[in-house]
């Protein structure tokens, strides 16, 4: 007998559509009677993982289903450790599909390349292939002795402290992008900087690209405009930080391990 199921993702701004039974939380399946009474727009394909294929939609209401409940899409790695990347795939695809409805270059419709081995849009008029947008971000712990270097960003809820992180620009290597974004943000020098892992996070198309790096000089100065404030800590003595799931509470994790 086939375990597989085709699961259908509702997504409402950073939220998805989960079904709560008792204490556990599941997607609900494309065919679920509770939702042919509700007009929902066309469902998506975006993917297949363990045998399960999953749908996807982008809703403008928040509408109130009985038995189900919104959560955000930040919190998903600890309720879903073997879906969430299939829903952050299927997130980033449907914004992406959203802002990109029509040709760059002649303007006409754009239509699903159904037929390719790769997720795209292509133009019936000229030809054009458009391919999902990725955006890769640097994120990075940086060490001082026994000491991390974190800092409370202008979009942060008060009291949270992170890594710190900055979008790649033209031309400009990850090791290079890690070195300007600490410099631009809080003023210091780092050295022996190290790839650490990645993560896809769709807020709303980057690729997360994680390193280590070691303090080398300069005194913290905030540039004000992204980070309001940033200092040293250690391990026992750390602020509020990220959830577990992201690759910021990960790279935290990770320094706490070896200086605990």
């Amino acid at each position: 007998m086939s375990n597989t199921a085709d699961f259908a993702l509702l997504f409402y701004k950073d939220e998805v559509l989960v079904e709560v039974q008792g204490s556990t939380l599941s997607f609900p399946a494309k065919n679920d009677s509770k939702f042919l009474h509700i007009p929902l727009p066309p469902l998506q394909y975006t993917g297949t993982a363990n045998g399960n294929h999953y749908f996807a939609a982008d809703i403008t209401s928040k509408p109130s289903y009985a038995g189900f409940t919104f959560i955000k899409l930040r919190n998903l790695a600890d309720s879903f450790a073997e879906q969430w990347r299939m829903v952050f795939r299927s997130y980033h695809l449907i914004h992406w599909l959203k802002n990109n409805k029509f040709c760059g270059q002649c303007g006409n419709a754009m239509e699903i390349a159904a037929h390719a081995r790769d997720f795209a849009v292509t133009c019936p008029t000229c030809s054009h292939i458009e391919y999902p947008r990725i955006s890769p971000a640097i994120i990075v712990s940086v060490i001082k002795g026994r000491q991390i270097l974190l800092a409370h960003s202008t979009r942060f809820p008060a009291g949270r402290y992170s890594v710190l992180a900055g979008f790649a620009e033209p031309g400009e290597t990850l090791e290079d992008c890690v070195r300007r974004e600490i410099r631009e943000e809080v003023g210091i020098e780092v050295e022996n900087i190290q790839y650490f892992g990645s993560q896809p996070w769709p807020f709303p198309d980057s690729l997360m690209v994680a390193f280590t790096a070691q303090y080398a000089s300069g005194e913290i100065t905030v540039d004000h405009d992204e980070i309001d404030a940033a200092s040293w800590f250690s391990a026992a003595e750390l602020p509020d930080i990220p959830a577990k799931g992201s690759i910021s509470r990960q790279l935290i994790d990770a320094f706490v391990k070896t200086n605990s």
